[in-house]
């Protein structure tokens, strides 16, 4: 029986990649010249400083924009809205989502059921397994997925018949 099953994980080395780019082009922005700013990763969260909580959210523009090159959907981000205050920087730590939450994945599963395809969801941990008698199922199954908006992007993984 065909089955598939639908993630949501971002690759560490893509965010490096993505955090080095950043970083960079910083160095050649003329609005951030003798600012002290700077774009680290660490432990899976990217920690974004300045001097000034505008140039902040200026740096998550620029992280954004990184990411999107790397063909990373920027509503991966968890941040706060305000940059926090501690001495004379200003800094915004931004997290990523890792996995299917269970309220996602149950919108998920409503959202499949609602179109009646003769598919079977299983939630599993932070991922969802989906199983079918046939491929082309599977493949209306992943194209509704994609055009549903619940808020974070899916990949793809296991596609087996």
């Amino acid at each position: 029986m065909p089955s598939l099953d639908i993630v949501s994980e971002v690759e560490s080395a893509e965010i490096l990649n993505a955090t080095n780019n950043s970083a960079r082009d910083l160095t050649t922005r003329f609005d951030f010249r003798g600012v002290d700013a700077s774009i680290t990763f660490a432990n899976d969260i990217v920690t974004l400083k300045s001097e000034a909580d505008f140039q902040c959210q200026q740096l998550l523009d620029i992280f954004a924009a990184q990411l999107v090159k790397r063909k990373i959907d920027p509503t991966v981000m968890e941040y706060d809205d305000q940059a926090m205050h501690r001495g004379k920087t200003f800094s915004l730590d931004v997290s990523f989502k890792q996995g299917i939450a269970v309220d996602v994945s149950k919108k998920m599963i409503k959202l499949i059921k609602d179109k009646k395809l003769k598919v079977q969801t299983q939630v599993q941990g932070d991922e969802v397994r989906v199983t079918g008698k046939k491929r082309d199922d599977l493949q209306l199954v992943m194209a509704l997925v994609r055009e549903s908006d619940l808020g974070q992007p899916f990949q793809f993984k296991n596609f087996r018949d």
